[in-house]
């Protein structure tokens, strides 16, 4: 029951920083979208995109609330079979990354981005994906 509490403070709170971005705030913005050598973002998401994963985030989150049996709802076993594997592949995926801007094999690593997903996006995402497997595994 620890592990589904952890995540779930974990991805509510990313996805109210998410949520942050969208109301104007710019916590943590600096260094949360990769950029190229020259500084240049590499991706400039619009609010509505960092609404969309802010509910993502925070539907996670309640996820594994509801697992953890902290929270009530009546949902169809397949859901936690498949969203449980889903989750954190997810995250191992973001971990691994796309080779030149993001995760852990990715070329481009000294950019402010860079440094921080080295540092903590990318562990984080990775400790993600293991917890998430290993409480697949253990129910």
């Amino acid at each position: 029951m620890i592990l589904p509490l952890f995540l779930s403070i974990i991805f509510i709170a990313l996805g109210l920083v998410h949520y942050n971005w969208v109301i104007g705030g710019n916590f943590g913005l600096a260094v949360a979208l990769p950029t190229d050598e020259n500084g240049k973002r590499v991706l400039n998401p619009k609010k509505a995109d960092s609404a969309i994963v802010g509910t993502g985030l925070i539907a996670f989150g309640v996820f594994y609330l509801i697992g953890a049996g902290v929270l009530k709802a009546s949902l169809p076993d397949w859901i936690f079979n498949y969203g449980g594997w889903i989750i954190p592949s997810i995250f191992l995926l973001r971990a691994v990354g796309e080779f030149k801007y993001v995760g852990f094999f990715k070329k481009i690593k000294q950019t402010p981005f860079g440094k921080m997903d080295t540092k903590l996006f990318s562990p984080l995402c990775l400790f993600i994906a293991v917890a998430g497997f290993a409480i697949q595994l253990l129910n």
